[in-house]
């Protein structure tokens, strides 16, 4: 669990991840989150790398307003982040400071060598919490546009 000024993140256990998914009406999110169910079951010892995580209000409301997970540690220790917000709470700056708590975090977990990210080439918002969080352009292309990989600060 991670805790930030305004947010409780944290990652779902199989039983709440099958919650969601029976929940979800997006066809789309239902088939991620099904992937990420199945990364847990095929992957226990990780299963932190392939579990949802949601963005809870530090406000004793419990409200979730997010969600955030990892694409699994690949052989290069390389994890990418992918997240979403509740459209309520954008511009709020809680996507930033999620993102930018999340990945400290992970930076400092046993076999993690480097964390990336990919977001859509219009998606300007998505586009601006990697900067904030500290990651910057790789400069390549992947599968949902420019790629970007976090700096640790100095």
């Amino acid at each position: 669990m991670i805790h930030t000024k305004r947010l409780i993140i944290y990652p779902l256990s199989d039983e709440e991840m099958r919650e969601v998914i029976g929940r979800e009406t997006n066809e789309v999110l239902k088939a991620a989150y099904s992937e990420m169910l199945a990364g847990c079951l095929r992957n226990p010892k990780q299963r932190i790398w392939y579990a949802l995580w949601v963005l809870q209000l530090n406000d004793g409301s419990k409200k979730t307003v997010g969600s955030l997970s990892f694409k699994g540690l690949d052989e290069k220790g390389m994890v990418e982040i992918g997240y979403g917000m509740d459209p309520a709470y954008e511009g709020k700056g809680l996507m930033t400071e999620a993102v930018s708590a999340v990945v400290r975090w992970a930076s400092e977990q046993p076999g993690v060598s480097s964390i990336e990210a990919e977001t859509e080439p219009d998606n300007i918002a998505s586009q601006r919490v990697l900067e904030k969080a500290g990651f910057v352009p790789k400069g390549v292309l992947g599968a949902e546009g420019p790629r970007y990989v976090w700096r640790k600060p100095a």
